[in-house]
């Protein structure tokens, strides 16, 4: 990845190194491997189940452009909300699990 203030690409090695590369704030850099973390999890979920994007999408109150995109690994616009919802709709949920950061 290259950053925008050197042009020079940088390797990182984890979701916290990408938020500090990119500027992000400890929460915002919370969210985002959160929604990363969903998503390959959805899209497993999705590529694996016996249900079509439309029958996942009438379940979940969504439309199948957005399953689809979902299932594409593109999240970008798409509510955690939704995602949850998604989830759900394939028959699964999810668990919480709280640990102290490392940071």
């Amino acid at each position: 990845m290259a950053t925008a203030k050197t042009g020079k690409r940088v390797t990182v090695r984890s979701a916290e190194e990408l938020g500090r590369v990119l500027g992000l704030s400890v929460a915002d850099t919370a969210e985002m491997e959160f929604r990363s973390d969903l998503t390959v999890s959805l899209v497993k979920i999705i590529e694996a189940g016996s249900l079509t994007h439309a029958e996942i999408a009438k379940r979940a109150g969504t439309s199948r452009t957005r399953v689809t995109a979902i299932a594409n690994g593109n999240t970008q616009g798409v509510s955690t909300d939704v995602l949850i919802r998604v989830l759900a709709a394939t028959g699964h949920r999810a668990e919480v699990r709280v640990k102290k950061s490392a940071a």
